[in-house]
């Protein structure tokens, strides 16, 4: 069915709806400032928000955080020869033509989006529709890559973990495209027809979001329709290290001790798989694999006399061939095949290589078993968990809920998830904890942390592993923990320099891990090289209240910790071209070295100051400098009325004060805006031209070149000098 009429058939303030032809209706909601949500298909699909039953809402709860529409707008006839309607709120428009049927997203009056040609088509489960490109036009989000963080000329598709497929897809032109939907989604980004973003979607209805404004302000209304990620706890912010391949436990900890003597800051440590539980023989609950660790207790026990946390892998699955698997098919509590038999799957490093069965996470009972024995062991001192399962799951097999297909391989990886990061979290008010995972799914953007991608050790797999950073985050997930190179992959290329400039780059990010590979330990390198490492890990340390603070933002903003150029400064198309340039939060610019060599070329983002960290200088904007960069600087720029808050110098978190997380301020000219810091410690007012900046009692205060500073108390006044 091609769209062709339009006729109105019910006014709301907070919803349109139109008859289409062929049974067909359309639902326009505004659904919060600068939201637009397009709903299409038969009038019973359109009565409720959400699919019938608990199935339906079990997948609205996956796809939305906030379901109800909180806008409104005003309705009006189109005037002149176009006819049609458009609902108006703010400065946005979603006008809708009739005779032909069309549909334009505009701002201040100024068409963003356009339907292309080909319109919206829809059939038994299956629609398509387009919107023209501007020649020129970038599309930035819809998931990771490692190339060009501009995704135009791409086609991707949201079920195929090759694809590591996010659904948000942005301009910096000023709008922004969700596909609501478990189904199959095809995003082919003017692939098939360079002048269109076509979509195709495998789903009984079409549902969809449209978003006006800039790219920082669809992700905070994105999030806030789908959900933002809790909190990290304090230990997690500190530097981690992977166990080395061919260690015990017993052998990690005297790993650790070691680098304890040596100075290096380590706080968590990320336990390689095998899965740490699985399910023993006569029990139905995973218990803790007892030929690996035989006494938890006291494992746990060694590495908390260095107050080093432990992240062990976890799965939801069973061994094929044993008792259990025989008792949790009986009970309908795995996978199935269409027989109804338990779909056993191929083995997987976190099985240790053998056959397995997966949990049936879409049984409520299923579900809240495994996430109560989570939350037994985080009760009992594990600190994190890691869990992989978006496998390409066949269309033959079916959940207990009727899932199959793309719907299946959608949902699954997001309930596993979930379940952990709940267990994690208990009854902590805000939510805080710690889930480790590759997995990208509609609903990521929920959860802490996202692994970094496996990369070689070599100066392209430092991009690799920024780029990815980057475009996860302008697709909504806020962070990234990187690898500092891989154990895995030969270490030929891995030179002092590279991994000084690696290391550096990850200091200036959300939070990274060591890899043990005997050629990556920093310990094993030579003395200058170690010197540097010291100085970074110091670093480190002094920036968590800041990071923190960043990532608790993300939980009111949706910007991630590490923002890409085209995310922070859409209207400057030359700082789109710079796309291994970051920003740390809001306040800090960072250039990190991708090649060899102490000589780089910077841009600095035009309409703004910039001030040197390393020199404290002051940049106007809006031009590409050439500077000299040692191993042990990174060329990071303060942003012009922000500032940079600091904690002391530690060896590791457990050294941290709580009362007195912050010793030293830098202000980038005149504080204008509330820094970002863990808490909100600070705040920032303006009147008669000073700086009052209230919660400094007894820190350190950097100022800019010509500016006072004094001091009352925990009140401190800043003016320009005289």
């Amino acid at each position: 069915m091609y769209l062709d009429t339009l006729k109105l058939i019910e006014t709301l303030s907070t919803k349109a709806s139109f008859d289409v032809g062929g049974g067909f209706r359309l639902a326009a909601e505004p659904h919060a400032p600068g939201v637009y949500r397009i709903r299409c298909g038969r009038p019973e699909a359109l009565a409720g928000d959400v699919l019938p039953g608990s199935r339906g809402r079990a997948h609205a709860e996956v796809l939305l955080a906030r379901p109800e529409a909180i806008g409104e707008s005003v309705l009006e006839p189109l005037t002149g020869e176009v006819k049609g309607w458009q609902l108006t709120q703010g400065d946005s428009t979603l006008e809708l033509q009739s005779n032909p049927f069309q549909l334009i997203l505009k701002r201040h009056g100024k068409p963003l989006l356009v339907l292309s040609a080909a319109g919206i088509q829809g059939a038994e489960n299956f629609w398509t529709l387009g919107f023209e490109l501007q020649p020129t036009e970038k599309i930035f989000g819809l998931g990771e890559t490692h190339g060009d963080l501009d995704r135009r000329g791409e086609t991707i598709l949201s079920d195929d973990p090759e694809h590591r497929a996010l659904p948000l897809a942005w301009s910096p032109n000023g709008w922004g495209v969700y596909v609501n939907s478990l189904g199959r989604v095809e995003h082919d980004l003017g692939c098939e027809s360079a002048d269109e973003y076509a979509i195709a979607l495998e789903d009984s209805t079409l549902d969809f979001f449209l978003f006006a404004g800039e790219p920082a302000e669809i992700l905070n209304q994105y999030t806030q329709l789908t959900g933002r990620a809790g909190q990290p706890a304090l230990w997690s912010m500190g530097v981690w290290v992977e166990q080395p391949l061919d260690h015990s436990a017993t052998q990690t900890a005297e790993m650790i001790a070691d680098f304890r003597a040596q100075h290096v800051s380590v706080d968590g440590v990320l336990m390689l798989p095998p899965a740490a539980w699985t399910y023993q023989d006569s029990k139905l609950l995973p218990d803790w694999d007892s030929e690996r660790f035989p006494d938890p207790k006291q494992m746990m026990g060694v590495f908390g006399k260095h107050a080093v946390h432990l992240c062990l892998h976890t799965i939801p699955a069973t061994l094929a061939g044993t008792t259990n698997f025989t008792e949790l098919e009986d009970r309908g509590w795995l996978l199935a095949n269409e027989r109804g038999d338990a779909h056993v799957f191929e083995g997987v490093v976190a099985t240790g290589g053998k056959p397995f069965g997966l949990l049936d996470l879409t049984h409520r009972d299923v579900l809240n078993m495994w996430s109560e024995r989570h939350r037994h062991l985080a009760e009992e001192g594990v600190g994190a968990t890691a869990c992989d399962v978006q496998f390409d799951i066949p269309d033959s097999v079916v959940a207990r809920g009727g899932e199959t297909g793309a719907v299946l391989r959608s949902i699954y990886p997001a309930l596993a998830r979930r379940a952990l990061f709940e267990a994690a979290a208990g009854h902590r008010v805000p939510p805080e904890g710690v889930v480790f995972s590759s997995d990208l799914f509609a609903g990521a953007q929920r959860l802490l942390w996202q692994s970094a991608p496996r990369v070689p050790n070599t100066w392209a797999g430092l991009q690799h592993t920024l780029r990815t950073a980057l475009s996860i985050g302008a697709s909504g997930v806020p962070v990234q923990m990187h690898a500092l190179g891989n154990a895995q992959s030969s270490t030929d290329e891995m030179t002092p320099e590279l991994y000084l400039r690696w290391l550096a780059m990850a200091v200036f990010s959300a939070n990274f891990a060591f890899q043990s590979n005997a050629q990556l330990i920093p310990t094993n390198f030579d003395e200058a090289t170690r010197a540097h490492v010291q100085t970074w890990l110091q670093w480190r340390y002094r920036l968590i209240p800041y990071v923190l603070g960043a990532i608790e933002d993300a939980a009111r903003t949706g910007l991630p910790v590490q923002r890409s150029m085209a995310l922070s400064f859409p209207a400057d198309e030359e700082a789109q071209r710079w796309d291994t340039q970051y920003m740390l939060g809001p306040a800090v610019l960072v250039a990190p070295a991708m090649q060899s060599g102490t000589e780089l070329q910077i841009y600095l983002p035009k309409g703004e100051a910039w001030w040197d960290l390393n020199t404290g200088w002051r940049y106007e904007g809006g031009s590409v400098w050439t500077i000299s960069c040692g191993l042990g600087t990174i060329p990071a720029f303060g942003r012009e009325g922000h500032m940079l808050c600091l904690g002391p110098t530690a060896k590791h978190t457990g050294e941290f004060n709580s009362a007195r997380i912050l010793d030293e301020v830098w202000m980038f000219g005149m504080p204008v805006h509330n820094p970002v810091v863990m808490r909100n410690k600070i705040r920032v007012m303006q009147m008669q031209g000073s700086s009052y900046i209230k919660g400094l009692e007894g820190l350190r205060i950097s100022p800019s070149e010509g500016l006072e500073v004094k001091r009352r108390g925990a009140e401190v006044r800043i003016s320009r000098a005289r």
